[in-house]
């Protein structure tokens, strides 16, 4: 039901492709791509990245919101190191050439128009490139 009432975004539009491209499992393309379309969406969230940053053991008192923001992601970085996610997508197999393609993919995907941020397509490439 949360799903069809808010849609899932570009982590997911961005992931697909990489089931469908290298059948990279989904939960792992998503943890790759998660904290880099965090940064991405940061601006767009308010207060939302203080309560995730909170929520994963962040001492977020006395934090600006932009150094809340940056918390966040760097501790969705942190677990996926501790729990041995690939960090990068070249470490799952996916091939620098292939990034236009994918980039394309994951801007047609369904889910990528229920993002908070909009996306363009070189938005998305360079997303690839930063994850890649």
């Amino acid at each position: 039901m949360g799903f069809s009432n808010v849609g899932l975004g570009l982590v997911h539009g961005m992931a697909h492709p990489l089931g469908a491209f290298y059948n990279t499992p989904h939960g792992v393309a998503n943890a790759i791509l998660l904290p880099h379309v965090m940064r991405f969406n940061a601006g767009s969230t308010n207060e939302k990245f203080r309560d995730i940053a909170r929520a994963m053991g962040v001492k977020v008192e006395g934090l600006s919101l932009e150094e809340a923001r940056n918390a966040a992601v760097e501790a969705v970085f942190a677990l996926n190191r501790d729990v041995g996610i690939p960090l990068h997508l070249r470490d799952v197999g996916v091939r620098k050439e292939d990034i236009p393609a994918l980039a394309q993919a994951a801007f047609d995907d369904v889910c990528t128009g229920g993002n908070p941020r909009e996306a363009s397509l070189a938005d998305i490439v360079e997303l690839y490139h930063t994850a890649w």
